[in-house]
């Protein structure tokens, strides 16, 4: 079951009252839709936008299966008015992890496809067969920030020209092979930066998020609020430096000086929650 993190957070940066209107751009299984949908009742209502959906639309939540990069013309095809808040929560579902069987894991053995819209033509497996040697360096190295990157792509490369690379626990194995002993015992598995990575470039994250950055501000209305939930660096420092430079030229107030993290009582509950950064804005 997917936990939704810093839920008390969420709630307090977004300050939800009766009958306002919300959007979730990552609804997923529905859990931070949920708490707002009880905070704005009797007649507020949520745009729940996602990749592929798991909910069904119902009493006050409308749902749109679509890319969040696409916010304001998801918004105005459901001509949904009067947004008092954004959340944005950028975090892997357990669902992907657990069942959606494309490959998320390393602790699974499943193909490597790491698709969240299966309309997407470029797969994971595609990516570690034929791109270039430097292409899937660049990627490990800036979208990984792995410090073996050289390394694990050289034998990528070798065991790729012996048979292709299918299954998510056959590239572990090979990424396994290419560090040292040492990494291996780290807190993080050694797997982890390279599957981010190549999660990252099959779904064009980064730049999926720069996009609905400047959208969400222009659909937001006066007093409107923003929040996002970042689980890598990567993604926090897009937020950071977007917040600072819209602080700069418009009339936006940065809620959080620095990122709220979970407390350890919630990390204890769900320890997926440990890398989580909010940050937040009032228009």
């Amino acid at each position: 079951m997917h936990i939704p993190v810093l839920q008390k957070e969420v709630i307090q940066y977004l300050n939800p009252k009766p009958n306002e209107n919300f959007i979730d751009c990552t609804v997923g299984e529905g859990g931070h839709s949920s708490l707002l949908l009880e905070k704005i009742a009797p007649h507020g209502k949520v745009l729940g936008i996602d990749y592929q959906l798991r909910l069904k639309s119902r009493d006050r939540l409308i749902l749109a299966e679509d890319n969040f990069a696409n916010l304001k013309e998801i918004v105005q095809k459901e001509d949904f008015k009067n947004v008092s808040g954004i959340l944005l929560d950028l975090g892997l579902s357990s669902w992907h992890l657990e069942e959606s069987k494309r490959g998320f894991s390393f602790l699974r053995n499943e193909s490597l496809d790491m698709r969240y819209n299966r309309n997407n033509p470029l797969t994971a497996e595609k990516i570690i067969n034929y791109w270039s040697e430097a292409d899937i360096e660049r990627i490990v190295r800036e979208y990984g920030e792995e410090k073996f990157s050289r390394q694990i792509v050289k034998a990528i490369i070798n065991a790729r020209k012996i048979r292709p690379i299918q299954k998510t626990l056959q590239l572990a194995k090979i990424i396994g092979s290419a560090v040292p002993g040492w990494y291996k015992r780290q807190k993080i598995n050694f797997a982890t930066k390279t599957f981010q990575a190549l999660r990252i470039a099959v779904n064009n994250e980064l730049a999926n998020l720069e996009k609905v950055l400047p959208q969400a501000i222009e659909i937001l209305k006066k007093e409107g609020r923003l929040v996002v939930i970042s689980f890598q660096s990567l993604e926090d420092r897009i937020v950071k430096n977007f917040l600072k430079q819209r602080a700069g030229e418009e009339k936006i107030r940065i809620l959080t000086k620095k990122p709220v993290s979970p407390l350890f009582s919630e990390i204890k509950i769900n320890p997926r929650a440990r890398s989580a950064k909010l940050r937040a804005l009032k228009k």
